[in-house]
Formats: C-alpha cells, structure tokens, sequence
C-alpha cells in the first residue's frame, strides 16, 4: 500500500511537472525565439548542475567508450527532444502537449518489446491501442475545431514523444552503469552547448547577435525561463 501511494505521489508529481514546464515554455515564447529559450533554459540548468556539482564534490568518471554513446544518445535527448518540443508548443496549447505528452510511457513499452525484447501484458496492449487512437483523435478534433492549434504543432510534440520513448529504452544500460547526476550533467552539457551554438548562429546569420541577452529584460522571461 505504501509502495502504491508512492507510486501515484510520483505520477502526480510528474503530471505536474511537465504541466507548468509546458506552461512556462509557452510564456518564454511569447519573448524569446525557440532556440533562444533553449540556450537560455540550459545555460540556467548547466550553471546549476555544475554549482550542485561543486558544492557535493561528485565526480564524473564516464569510460572513452561510453562517451560516444552517450553523445549520440544525446541527438535523441536533449537534443531533438526539446527541439519538437518547443517548435511544438509553438502551434499548440501546452494542456493538448500535455495530453500527447503523456503517452511517453506507452511508447517506451512499443519499443522495448521491438528493441529489447519485452512482453507486455495484454492489459499493456489494449492501453497502447487505447492510447495511440486517443492522440490521433485529439489531434485530428483539435485541428478541425481549434484555430489556435495546428497539425504541424500537434505532430512536432507527438514527435518529441517519440523520441524521449526511444531515448528510454536506448539509454537503459547506461542508467544502470552510472549514476543518474552523471547522466544529466553530460546531457545538460550537451544541452548547453548544442542550443546556444544553434541560437548564436542563428543571430550571426541575421545579423541580430544583439537580441541574444535582450529576453532578460522580462521580468516574465526570467521566471518562465
């Protein structure tokens, strides 16, 4: 009973979570172009990791090999995660993300049982169904009847999904030979520097590098962000 409650204190905490980070996002956009609220996002996520970092005196210690996995696992996430994500969000309300979002879990269950060999539960099965129809459908009622909301940003987020699923289960082993803080540093790292070298060379391009820092003067950026 105890391990259940903990169970669904988890969820529910992870709900929301996602909710108000959805939320946030979608004020930052209101100020700041997609790949400027990435770069800004984990500039602030790198310089806390790596406070925490110092403070606790953690030490990475990640083998030659395992480091190329790991770059190429972070193409999936954080990488082009975030990006669908936040393209997404663009086009769509973060309460339809959400929804869409959430289907994560059943994704990862698919390709565990293609990549890894898994079975599921016929209980599992019909959730899947369930759950890859529910998104078809909010996704094909939202784009009829929501002037608001596009297909586009609908399938970007569906995307994203995808990918975190695919991530999951890609990145199983590596969760077991290393600490979950080592795993983020170097994703948030990866993070940092792929997101503000895409957002730089986008100013450099249009000849706007001056914009780059000008979100920061929104109180609402600096809270969302």
């Amino acid at each position: 009973m105890i391990e259940k409650k903990k169970a669904y204190i988890a969820a529910l905490t992870y709900a929301i979570i996602i909710g108000l980070s959805f939320m946030f996002v979608k004020v930052a956009l209101t100020i700041a172009t997609p790949f400027d609220a990435l770069a800004h996002r984990f500039t602030i996520a790198f310089i806390g990791v790596t406070i925490f970092k110092v403070l606790t005196k953690k030490s990475l210690k990640v083998t030659k090999k395992d480091i190329g996995i790991i770059a190429l696992l972070a193409i999936l996430y954080p990488t082009l995660f975030f990006a669908f994500q936040v393209f997404g969000l663009v086009n769509v309300s973060s309460s339809q993300a959400g929804i869409i979002q959430a289907t994560i879990p059943i994704f990862t269950l698919i390709f565990a049982s293609i990549f890894l060999k898994e079975t599921s539960t016929s209980g599992q099965k019909i959730a899947i169904i369930f759950s890859v129809v529910g998104v078809i459908y909010i996704m094909y009622m939202n784009d009829i009847e929501n002037k608001n909301t596009s297909l586009l940003g609908s399938g970007l987020i569906l995307i994203s999904a995808l990918v975190s699923s695919l991530y999951n289960v890609c990145a199983r082993n590596l969760t077991q030979r290393y600490s979950l803080f080592t795993i983020t540093y170097i994703m948030t790292l990866f993070g940092f520097i792929t997101f503000n070298g895409l957002a730089l060379t986008n100013h450099l391009m249009n000849n706007t590098i001056h914009q780059f820092m000008e979100p920061f003067v929104h109180l609402d950026f600096v809270i969302a962000i």
